[in-house]
């Protein structure tokens, strides 16, 4: 995974949620959308409702505050000015009475990072834009991160020699697959970061640092810690995750990953050229 998304093989441990994997045959294909209002539930229940209605690849991809307002029609609940003339900020809206939450979007904010995979060597780098919706319902949020219009190529800046796939340890600890330099795709996928009860949000800056008023430098950490009282990755940290793959042909073995945690069917596939 991207290093500055990276949630590495120890914190797969630790957290018992994080992995790389690409699929052979599609996850997360969408659904059709539920046209039925959610029910009155906890923010982390809404959220995996949500996932649950459209399916991992449409909900990485598509407009969140759109998704969750499709049920009802939103109002504004403020009306926010900026002497910043075009920065990426969308105000606060009622989501379905029925959810009792409201959302706010931020970016898109172009970013870059290394890609590490399951072997713990960074295999690619990537680029993508992040985009961050928060969720807020009585005084509690939480925040889905999305990774859209993303792409790879191997190698990483810092691959070592010998570039073991992403996939390569998920099924062994011993290597099991190589990928070449050269290869490029496609990457889309999310995170879903639920914050401590005690955590307060300290600006609506449409900046990704908000304390710098930059979108230099981009990354989950600065968000999170600079929008609400610092809590990222000590106190608040991702508990749902999904990310997937695709490199086309491209003489591969396996040009499919899905990397996700447990939650939503854990990781399957590979980007490999060759079999150790």
């Amino acid at each position: 995974m991207m290093n500055l998304r990276k949630l590495s093989i120890l914190a797969i441990t630790a957290l018992l949620v994080t992995g790389i994997s690409s699929v052979s045959a599609i996850h997360g294909t969408a659904k059709a959308s539920t046209a039925t209002s959610l029910p009155t539930t906890s923010l982390t229940d809404l959220i995996t409702s949500l996932i649950n209605s459209v399916g991992d690849d449409t909900f990485s991809t598509m407009d969140l505050t759109t998704l969750v307002n499709s049920l009802t029609a939103p109002a504004p609940l403020y009306a926010y000015t900026s002497t910043a003339p075009t920065q990426p900020f969308m105000p606060m809206m009622t989501a379905p009475a029925s959810s009792g939450a409201s959302t706010q979007h931020f970016g898109p904010y172009a970013s870059g990072s290394t890609d590490s995979g399951t072997c713990g060597n960074d295999w690619a780098n990537d680029l993508f834009d992040r985009h961050f919706t928060v969720f807020s319902k009585d005084g509690a949020f939480s925040i889905v991160e999305q990774f859209k219009d993303g792409s790879f190529t191997t190698p990483a800046s810092d691959s070592p020699p010998t570039n073991f796939s992403p996939g390569g340890c998920q099924n062994s600890s011993t290597p099991q697959g190589t990928v070449r330099n050269g290869v490029m795709g496609n990457l889309h996928g999310y995170f879903v970061i639920p914050l401590p009860a005690a955590e307060v949000q300290t600006s609506n800056s449409p900046y990704c640092d908000a304390s710098g008023m930059t979108n230099a430098n981009c990354d989950t950490t600065t968000f999170i810690n600079t929008h609400f009282t610092p809590c990222y990755p000590t106190t608040c940290t991702v508990t749902t995750f999904f990310f997937h793959y695709a490199a086309g042909d491209q003489g591969l073995i396996m040009n499919e990953w899905k990397n996700a945690s447990a939650d939503r069917g854990g990781n399957n596939g590979d980007i490999r050229s060759a079999n150790i």
